[in-house]
């Protein structure tokens, strides 16, 4: 006795696919967030102007994240130059490298609940 049966296969390939892209912008989003925050708490402050300049973009197609600032003398303070070692703040380079644990714990959450 033969039995008759089908089975549907449906793939979901676009719709992970934009679920994915989806979750990796909103969790982009949420580290430049949260670099930009830890950049102003650590930057140093004479009139609060350096600090307020601190911003942070979402590049998506890049899949990246970009923290700083446009003031001109945001450089000196974070690297020092050649006449003043003082300067050597850190604080755009250590509100990413002192939080890369929460980044990529960022990033797995977004991915498995997008």
């Amino acid at each position: 006795m033969a039995t008759n049966f089908s089975v549907d296969v449906k793939i979901n390939t676009d719709e992970f696919q934009k679920a994915s892209k989806k979750a990796i912008e909103l969790a982009l989003k949420t580290i430049g967030q949260n670099a930009e925050g830890y950049a102003k708490e650590n930057c140093p402050v004479d009139t609060g102007r350096l600090r307020n300049s601190i911003t942070n973009q979402v590049l998506e197609d890049e899949q990246a994240v970009i923290i700083g600032t446009e003031v001109e003398y945001g450089k000196y303070v974070e690297l020092g130059n050649a006449n003043h070692k003082v300067g050597q703040a850190h604080f755009l380079r250590d509100a990413i490298t002192e939080h890369v644990d929460q980044y990529e714990n960022i990033i797995k959450q977004m991915l498995e609940n997008g």
